[in-house]
């Protein structure tokens, strides 16, 4: 049997983000019956319970501000030792989400050697580039990152883009790395056309079907916002451009609506966030088209939920996003213009053109991105190791 304690999420149910649908689905499509998994769950106390068959340990953290999350996987770890010691479980692999606790890990990774355990690591996107944090902090990420890179058994990347930086920037350790992506479900919205909670919706915010483009993302710079609107509102489109992302209590938003004065184009519409997954999936599949600027990090969520959705997929032309959308999507530059263009150039398509895009896209995560493949993919890694 082998135990596989993940930690680094903020656990399961999912209510959050990437790793945290990662491991959702990672237990609820569990085939082998080889395998136990052990998830870190961010608590309010540190109860034990199962879910999807996999035993949850919670880990209450104190309050300590930004650094909570490095806490939180250092407790994790601790405890992870501890239980594989009290139950003398051999076989075992600890899967760490995230490099935040570099500084750290030479220290646990010993312990863990000597009791025949290996560490995985998943070194996520380039943290340390986003625009949140601050000189110090963006340091400290990066230093992270190379102290875990340098000391785990395999780092599992979800980017073949990831993969490549991470054999040539940290080449002198010779860094053990495989490539397995995230996933996403092309399975259609359950939500019929005419439902209420849909109509109200596009009621409310004064939006017609397939006469929209869409962006769905975390609300930051790096995300390039900016230049999408810029150039939305540089093109001809006759569409609205449907923002969807939590903007409330904002600084850049209030910076961008300075730089763009988007508020005086009636087609730029921010609708706040939706959280109710199949009116997501409904709101992607009836947009004309989807708009993705994201250029940290590896293999995005809401990118190939989007290739799994929306057929017309305009993504920035970045190393990340053209492995994942390969000739199932439309791409741009960050020159003046080239997006503008491409808008206006894709609200020509006639519906022959249109589908045949949707159908490469869909086409790309049934055989590359689907759940039940990266399911397989990590059982048949988790059994060979």
């Amino acid at each position: 049997m082998k135990n596989v304690f993940i930690i680094g999420s903020k656990g399961i149910p999912a209510k959050y983000g990437g790793f945290e649908t990662f491991v959702e689905y990672l237990t609820k499509r569990k085939v082998s019956e080889n395998i136990i998994y052990h998830v870190s769950c961010l608590g309010e106390n540190n109860d034990e319970f199962y879910y999807n068959n996999a035993r949850c340990f919670n880990v209450k953290v104190p309050n300590v501000g930004s650094a909570k999350a490095v806490l939180y996987d250092l407790m994790s770890l601790q405890e992870c030792i501890r239980y594989i010691k009290e139950k003398n479980l051999t076989n075992s692999i600890v899967y760490i989400l995230a490099c935040r606790i570099g500084p750290f890990f030479s220290f646990y990774k010993k312990q863990l050697e000597k009791m025949g355990v290996q560490v995985f690591v998943n070194p996520d996107g380039h943290e340390w580039k986003r625009s949140k944090w601050n000189y110090w902090i963006k340091r400290y990420w990066k230093f992270s990152e190379r102290l875990m890179v340098k000391h785990a058994d395999l780092l599992v990347c979800d980017s073949r883009g990831i993969e490549s930086y991470i054999q040539d920037e940290y080449s002198h350790y010779h860094p053990k790395t495989t490539f397995i992506a995230y996933g996403a479900d092309v399975k259609e919205s359950l939500l019929a056309d005419d439902d209420q909670k849909l109509v109200e919706w596009y009621r409310q915010h004064q939006v017609k079907p397939f006469e929209y483009y869409l962006i769905v993302g975390r609300f930051v710079p790096e995300n390039n916002y900016e230049l999408m609107i810029r150039e939305f509102m540089a093109s001809n489109s006759k569409k609205d451009l449907v923002i969807i992302s939590n903007v409330e209590q904002n600084a850049f938003y209030q910076q961008l609506l300075e730089r763009t004065k988007f508020d005086r184009d009636p087609r730029i519409k921010f609708v706040g966030t939706v959280y109710d997954q199949e009116l997501l999936k409904k709101i992607r599949e009836q947009a004309y088209g989807y708009l993705h600027g994201h250029e940290v990090g590896g293999t995005n969520p809401s990118l190939l939920e989007a290739l799994a959705s929306t057929r017309i997929n305009l993504l920035l032309d970045v190393v990340f996003n053209k492995e994942v959308g390969a000739d199932g999507a439309l791409y741009f530059t960050k020159e003046q213009g080239s997006l503008s263009q491409l808008i206006n150039m894709a609200d020509q398509y006639t519906q022959e053109e249109i589908e045949l895009l949707g159908a490469k896209a869909k086409n790309r995560i049934i055989k590359e991105y689907s759940w039940d493949k990266i399911v397989s993919d990590y059982e048949q890694l988790f059994l060979d190791s």
